[in-house]
């Protein structure tokens, strides 16, 4: 896809929130307040759970940009289809952008920002950023 070196940089996420995890599994361990292991038990899952949600993001986006086949032709056209698909998925949170949470929001500008090549990372997160900014008021209905 157009300069989008992945380095998955999602490795990364997934192998801190496996860290954090096992912290908080160490002190679910030397808890001995029920209510307290119970909520730092809760806090583990989740941390595992984002963990392998950032795992199944990256392999999925790999897979997605990276079609490896004997029949290349085919192998295009599937990148194609990957990539419309990419695009559309890629409008959808644009129009829903105002109405995520703005960890959320800070979250897929950090990781979009770090798809492109290393040394066009800069230069690729402002046009992101002027992205967002010029089209923040268009899930209202609001015109330039």
């Amino acid at each position: 896809m157009d300069g989008c070196a992945y380095e998955r940089p999602d490795m990364f996420k997934s192998k801190q929130y496996r860290a954090e995890a096992a912290k908080y599994g160490e002190r679910v361990k030397g808890s001995t307040d029920l209510d307290e292991g119970r909520k730092l038990q809760e806090l583990q899952d989740r941390l595992v759970s984002l963990a392998d949600n950032e795992q199944r993001l990256a392999d999925d986006y790999h897979d997605a940009v990276h079609v490896i086949g004997p029949d290349q032709s085919r192998g295009a056209a599937l990148a194609s289809e990957e990539e419309r698909v990419l695009r559309c998925l890629g409008a959808a949170v644009i129009m829903q952008w105002n109405a995520l949470p703005t960890t959320l929001q800070r979250e897929i500008f950090d990781t979009a920002g770090s798809v492109g090549e290393l040394l066009e990372t800069a230069e690729l997160r402002g046009q992101i950023a002027r992205f967002l900014h010029k089209h923040k008021n268009d899930a209202n209905g609001n015109e330039h």
